[in-house]
């Protein structure tokens, strides 16, 4: 985990760079949350910021915005890009997700996008649900181990989908949930998005590690599996420079139920 987190400090200037942005879950998110006047809301795990500018452009000037991260470059990064598109209602916060410093029955929707896998699930779903106001939403965006193991890098880089034991299935997600009475599963999404890019483009990627699962290997078992990465997708594809596939992942929309009311 230290590597991982020192792995973000370092990458936090290209992140943007070497990650796909899909507008895809920001608007869903805008229909559920549209009706509103005013949008009280917290990214945990928001990185650079790239789907928090998703968020201002879909939902406007009502978003109350708290872009939580527990790393301190990434939040400089994620400043520097809102204050760049004009962005100004939002304030930052430094912490892991198992503890939200907010207030109880505060917000309006809690998101995470593409940041479960690094979270003690448990723990900050409980928060989650703390912080939430009855019958408000919290929005998981990410991928299941079973998306994992079909993208490119799970059907050609060797041990990517063994080596990433961090993510879920849908079935252990909702077990998890169970657990936590006051919140009720609402919704799954599913979304396949079509993809394309150059071989080059995909070695640089894993070079500079655009995915933590990445750092799971040591540095000459990377090396291998990257040459055998290389020749695998040459053999199966016919045009190194039109590499098409399809990544996948799932929106869970989560509802707070409505608190006892006191007698």
């Amino acid at each position: 985990m230290k590597r991982i987190r020192s792995h973000f400090s370092k990458v936090a200037h290209i992140y943007d760079d070497l990650r796909t942005t899909d507008p895809e879950p920001i608007l869903l998110i805008r229909k559920k949350l549209e009706h509103l006047s005013r949008i009280e809301a917290a990214d945990v795990g928001c990185g650079g910021g790239r789907y928090d500018v998703r968020l201002f452009e879909q939902l406007g000037e009502k978003l109350c915005l708290t872009c939580i991260d527990d790393s301190e470059n990434m939040l400089k990064e994620l400043a520097k890009k809102l204050q760049k598109h004009k962005m100004t209602n939002y304030k930052t916060m430094r912490t892991q997700a198992r503890v939200l410093p907010l207030k109880d029955n505060s917000l309006d929707a809690v998101i995470t996008l593409n940041a479960l896998h690094h979270f003690i699930v448990l723990d900050f779903l409980e928060e989650a649900s703390r912080v939430l106001r009855d019958e408000r939403y919290l929005f998981i965006y990410t991928r299941l181990r079973s998306q994992n193991r079909e993208s490119i890098w799970g059907r050609f880089f060797p041990q990517f989908h063994e080596k990433e034991k961090r993510l879920y299935e849908l079935s252990e997600l909702k077990a998890i949930l169970k657990t936590i009475p006051a919140l009720k599963l609402k919704s799954t999404n599913h979304f396949r998005y079509k993809r394309t890019a150059k071989l080059k483009t995909l070695i640089n990627q894993a070079k500079h590690h655009h995915y933590s699962t990445f750092y799971l290997y040591d540095q000459q078992d990377f090396e291998e599996a990257l040459r055998r990465f290389e020749a695998n997708v040459i053999r199966h594809f016919k045009d190194p420079d039109n590499i098409v596939w399809h990544d996948e992942n799932i929106m869970l929309t989560i509802r707070r139920k409505a608190r006892p009311q006191a007698s």
